[in-house]
């Protein structure tokens, strides 16, 4: 069996290898985007949602584990408190739990051209808010509620709910802890939708890890000097110049699909 997808071109072999270095990239940088910021590319590519989100999910899985024990390592004489905030942690999950096996199960029931529609449909609205400088925040009780149960499903449908979950958890846990706090929340919410692929038998691709496992783990090394990079640094720019992108890019996808 051949750790490659014998229907594609080197070209888009190529391409794919590419995306997962800047889903590591990402991923790494600013502690949250792997799926939202790479799927539109890899989309783009390939139209089959159900082949790369189970990719990736094993990618948030191990990353996302090897984040949380080198920034423990990193900080452990230092005095500054990278602890996960297991409380809040658990208190979110309890609202997010339901929408998230919604979506989990929507996912598996739509086809893929639906499915593909959606995710560009939701990243041309994150688009929006990076190049305006508008990020998504939340102020009230009930706006917390809402958008952690919205972000839950749609981290359910497409691992994207990212920018709606962050929102909400960059409100209520200390900025020292936030990052590890939402690595181990997407391990979490990766291992359920994991459970759920497992559970309806879709095929894992595991033995494209042979060569995208590398790939992301290249964008997870630079990614981790991007991070100590916008820590000194206004990363407004980088946001509205990938806002961007992400909107040419996620615009193109609903037009082929509204032209198919």
């Amino acid at each position: 069996m051949t750790p490659f997808f014998p229907e594609l071109s080197v070209i888009a072999h190529l391409l794919i290898a590419l995306v997962f270095i800047w889903s590591g990239f990402v991923r790494s940088g600013l502690g949250f985007g792997g799926a939202v910021l790479s799927l539109p590319f890899i989309l783009l590519i390939d139209d089959r949602p159900l082949v790369y989100l189970p990719i990736i999910a094993v990618h948030l899985l191990v990353f996302s584990s090897l984040s949380i024990w080198g920034d423990r390592r990193k900080h452990k004489d230092s005095g500054v408190d990278t602890r996960v905030d297991w409380g809040y942690l658990k208190r979110a999950l309890g609202i997010m739990l339901v929408p998230k096996l919604i979506g989990v199960f929507g996912l598996l029931a739509l086809p893929n051209h639906i499915m593909t529609g959606i995710i560009f449909a939701i990243v041309v609205i994150y688009s929006i808010s990076y190049i305006a400088n508008r990020p998504i925040v939340s102020k009230q009780p009930w706006m917390d509620t809402a958008l952690l149960m919205l972000g839950g499903y749609v981290s359910g449908t497409s691992l994207i709910g990212a920018p709606l979950i962050v929102a909400v958890f960059a409100a209520h846990v200390a900025q020292a802890r936030l990052r590890n706090t939402l690595f181990a929340l997407w391990f979490i919410l990766v291992a359920i939708k994991m459970a759920a692929f497992i559970w309806a038998d879709v095929d894992l691709q595991l033995i494209q890890h042979l060569w995208l496992l590398p790939c992301a783990a290249v964008g997870h090394w630079l990614g981790q000097r991007l991070h100590n990079y916008l820590a000194q640094t206004d990363a407004r720019v980088f946001y509205r110049w990938l806002g961007a992108v992400l909107l040419l890019v996620s615009s193109a996808g609903l037009t082929s699909i509204m032209l198919a």
